[in-house]
């Protein structure tokens, strides 16, 4: 228990959290009307909104909703509540629940890689010389803030489709789903294309896709989501499947993505808006380390203070990894 972050550094979590928290809310909401500084037209003036205070008025204003104004200014949109792919009933789990499926990997047991393997490559062989089948392999790596995000689209009769694409402060989630975003995009543009399979490490990214609850990953949802409605409204018959390849197995397709997407070296452009979640993430990686380096240097932890393990030896360090708080 002597490893937690104290109080007052999670208070300032909150505070930061709560900066970015109105990016959830849509582009109408009356904040977002409050703290849109853009000239105003004579026949929507109002008031109140940043842009229509004087510099001594804003002194004035709560620092709050100023340093939330600022904060706005880099990041970009990610929330997409309104999209009509998330009204009710119009879900694309409700209506065209037949057509979408999951296939997993046993993590529990490492002897099951081989077995893993051995089903994947019955599942390419099975599609492989089938002309109305689409393979898409994606993978996506962040190096120096840099995410390339690439897939691989195969098909017989056709040749081999790659996308690439890099985006500068961003998540490894955002990253992968930009990929399957991509690679969807194109194997539905295929002719005669019936059943898409995608093949990715990060299989819980790809669950985001049919989840209809708020979350920073809705503009690639939504587009991802248009397209399979279309794809599956053209044919009854027509399906999706996800399999997940862990990286570990470096199955022979996925590990030829994944050596491709960290073999580009890419020069960022800067200024650069950054994510909604990257953003969320930078904040709690430096309340964290700014507590590691107050903890180290304090007296008060005592000379026995008992260092936790993890099942590789490694210390148990916070961590906001896979959504934590």
């Amino acid at each position: 228990m002597a490893g937690l972050i104290p109080v007052k550094s999670y208070l300032q979590k909150i505070a930061k959290r709560s900066q970015i928290c109105p990016f959830k809310l849509p582009k109408n909401h009356i904040l977002n009307n409050l703290l849109d500084d853009s000239p105003h037209q004579s026949n929507s003036f109002n008031r109140h909104n940043m842009g229509s205070l004087t510099n001594r008025q804003k002194v004035l204003t709560k620092g709050h909703l100023i340093d939330l104004k600022f904060k706005s200014y880099g990041i970009f949109p990610s929330f997409s509540p309104l999209d009509p792919e998330f009204a009710p009933g119009h879900h694309i789990i409700d209506n065209f629940s037949n057509c979408f499926s999951f296939n997993l990997a046993n993590k529990k047991e490492k002897e099951k890689n081989n077995h893993r393997v051995q089903e994947l490559d019955k599942m390419i062989i099975r599609n492989s010389s089938d002309p109305n089948t689409a393979l898409v392999i994606t993978n996506a790596s962040i190096k120096n803030d840099i995410a390339m995000s690439i897939s691989h689209i195969h098909s017989a009769n056709h040749p081999l489709i790659k996308t690439v694409h890099h985006a500068s402060f961003v998540t490894s989630s955002e990253a992968e789903l930009f990929a399957i975003r991509c690679g969807i995009n194109q194997a539905c543009s295929l002719n005669n294309v019936s059943k898409i399979i995608v093949v990715m490490d990060s299989i819980h990214v790809a669950k985001k896709i049919f989840d209809t609850g708020s979350h920073p990953f809705q503009i690639h949802s939504a587009a991802i989501l248009n397209n399979l409605r279309s794809f599956f409204i053209a044919n009854d018959s027509n399906s999706i499947e996800f399999w997940e390849c862990p990286s570990r197995l470096k199955w022979r397709f996925h590990h030829d993505v994944d050596k491709d997407s960290k073999s580009f070296v890419v020069t960022p452009s800067y200024p650069s808006k950054i994510s909604w979640e990257f953003c969320k993430k930078s904040d709690s990686d430096e309340i964290i380390k700014l507590w590691k380096i107050k903890f180290q240097a304090s007296e008060g932890k005592g000379k026995n203070f008992l260092k936790l393990l993890d099942d590789d030896l490694n210390v148990v360090e916070p961590s906001y990894a896979k959504g934590g708080p």
